[in-house]
């Protein structure tokens, strides 16, 4: 199994920490990955952010065997399903952060309130049906939630974000964050005048150059 190992593993306890220093996960929750050589780097198990060193980042590979003195996260099923499934993606965030989590535990939908939702790659994002963390049912129902989209929630949990790195990836967790605690908002008034579907498809076509480098 071959990797780039070292830089990787500083990056993802770099993004575990802005994770925390951003609010997004508290204590011990929450995880995160990257793909890594042949497989991908996951945070370890049950560790608090403060006391992870580069050393602790567990290297795994895509058929379940992890290498190195710590457990990987009890999510990295869903991890290793995720990036298994979609070549697209190089790294998988997951948060408790307070709002995603809050709209999660209603089991709602994110509607279409706002037209940053075309970052996540939809008109919505998904809740995916409650399952015990860690099992397999959480990877299934989390993998369907996500298709064709960035980001999902997880009825009862939290959220999870996808990116083509991991800075792609918190930054979409960043903005799924803002958008849930938009909804939230806008439900203590009887809740948003939403998008139509030709509003949201333009916001879409707009986002497929958003942030590129103008071309001479």
């Amino acid at each position: 199994m071959t990797g780039l190992h070292e830089p990787v593993r500083g990056k993802l306890l770099a993004v575990t920490r802005q994770l925390s220093e951003l609010g997004l996960n508290r204590g011990t929750s929450g995880n995160a990955s990257v793909r890594d050589g042949d497989g991908f780097l996951v945070t370890p198990s049950g560790m608090m952010v403060d006391a992870m060193t580069p050393h602790d980042m567990v290297q795994m590979e895509f058929d379940g065997k992890h290498h190195g003195s710590r457990e990987p996260s009890s999510e990295w099923r869903f991890h290793r399903d995720i990036l298994a499934s979609r070549k697209e993606v190089g790294a998988v965030i997951h948060t408790h952060s307070m709002f995603a989590t809050t709209i999660a535990c209603l089991r709602h939908d994110v509607p279409p309130l706002h037209y940053m939702m075309a970052l996540v790659g939809g008109t919505h994002i998904r809740c995916a049906p409650y399952a015990l963390f860690g099992s397999q049912e959480l990877s299934n129902g989390a993998l369907a939630a996500l298709h064709e989209r960035k980001a999902c929630l997880l009825a009862n949990h939290g959220m999870i974000t996808l990116g083509r790195d991991l800075d792609d990836a918190l930054a979409v967790a960043v903005e799924v964050e803002t958008l849930c605690e938009q909804y939230w908002r806008t439900l203590q008034v009887g809740g948003p005048v939403l998008l139509s579907e030709q509003e949201m498809a333009e916001a879409i076509e707009r986002f497929k150059s958003y942030g590129r480098w103008k071309k001479d």
